[in-house]
């Protein structure tokens, strides 16, 4: 896929992301969130790291998930990232919301052309 087929992603899209991949992945550092992302959407989706670094930034200071210092696989210091309890209720709250807007967006798409 060339760069320009990839598609940004919008921002509350990105923390509803964050969020699902350290609920199911477990505390993670940012580069390794950013490339679960790209590599579960099969690289439809490009992860900026500024943006992915924003977005940790927010949602440490949400409450929604926390940040502890550990060592990565290739011995770096880096910062790990996991979701908190409050951030599971929020997943839980923008799951629901991103299906009921995800539904109503489906069926705008399904609309047949009027007949002029």
């Amino acid at each position: 896929m060339t760069e320009q087929q990839k598609s940004e992603i919008l921002q509350g899209t990105l923390d509803l992301m964050v969020l699902k991949t350290l609920d199911a992945m477990g505390s993670m550092h940012g580069y390794g969130i950013a490339r679960r992302i790209e590599q579960i959407s099969a690289e439809a989706l490009a992860v900026n790291q500024g943006t992915i670094y924003l977005c940790l930034i927010r949602l440490v200071q949400k409450k929604w998930i926390s940040a502890t210092w550990g060592v990565s696989e290739n011995n770096r210091k880096a910062k790990f990232y996991a979701i908190t309890k409050r951030g599971r209720k929020q997943l839980l709250t923008e799951t629901e919301n991103w299906e009921r807007v995800a539904g109503v967006i489906g069926k705008v798409l399904k609309l047949e052309p009027s007949e002029r």
